[in-house]
């Protein structure tokens, strides 16, 4: 891999980890790009799962301040997500790889749709939040649906964190920022879970994880400072660009 193509996979990095720090789909960069230079598709998947992965814990790090007082939350949400981004890993791993290829245009499909509806849920989630108080309980079906997505996370994860906004948006009584902080860790521990599963078994490019890893960290220290300020429409069009035109070159090929 030349120096262009590792300049632009770093780049990547950074805009999915900002972009999955403040709203999520991050993916729908890296993943288009690294696919672009030739990465076979699961293998992009893998190194790019591993590479994300610092990225959501800056993330999560840039808002410790909204994590005080959910710790109890964490544990049993995380728990649904690691025991979700387990099964989903072991999928990606078990499955042909024909499988991953013939499912891919139809993930990136689903993303593109969560990422241009994702104003429209989020302001639902906004005006349910102004209607309800903040008194931190959250439904029972909060954990299973947890789990789920952390099965989709696992296998591939593009516009998790609009997902898991969208959810714990409806299901848990926080402030917005107080549960974009919480959706943060939950994905890094999601991606975290499967990206060891590859890691120790998988075909990874580790060079490609390293650099993603770097630009990813760089991004989410970058969004959860200023992700808030930074025009959403603008980052929502880049990503549904790029994804749509990563599903056209799928269905061409």
């Amino acid at each position: 891999m030349g120096p262009l193509e590792s300049a632009l996979i770093l780049i990547a990095g950074v805009g999915a980890g900002t972009i999955n720090a403040a709203v999520g789909s991050g993916t729908l960069i890296t993943f288009p790009t690294l696919l672009a230079f030739g990465v076979p598709p699961v293998v992009a998947n893998v190194s790019n799962t591993i590479g994300l992965v610092p990225g959501s814990l800056a993330g999560a790090w840039g808002y410790r301040r909204e994590l005080a007082g959910q710790r109890g939350r964490i544990l049993r949400l995380g728990l649904a997500a690691l025991i979700g981004g387990a099964v989903g890993g072991i999928l990606l791993l078990v499955l042909p790889a024909g499988a991953f290829e013939a499912i891919v245009p139809v993930l990136i499909g689903l993303g593109v749709v969560l990422v241009i509806t994702g104003p429209r849920i989020s302001r639902w989630v906004a005006r349910r939040h102004g209607e309800a108080p903040d008194d931190g309980s959250e439904r029972w079906w909060v954990w299973p649906a947890i789990a789920l997505l952390g099965v989709y996370g696992g296998y591939f994860g593009a516009a998790q964190g609009v997902l898991m906004i969208a959810i714990i948006g409806i299901g848990v009584a926080e402030s917005l920022q107080r549960l974009n902080a919480l959706k943060n860790i939950l994905v890094a521990i999601a991606n975290g879970i499967s990206g060891l599963l590859f890691a120790l078994v998988a075909d990874v490019d580790w060079q490609i994880a390293a650099l993603i890893a770097v630009g990813a960290t760089l991004g989410g220290l970058l969004g959860a400072r200023i992700g808030r300020r930074l025009p959403p429409n603008v980052l929502r069009g880049v990503i549904v660009v790029v994804g749509i035109t990563a599903l056209v070159a799928f269905l061409v090929n």
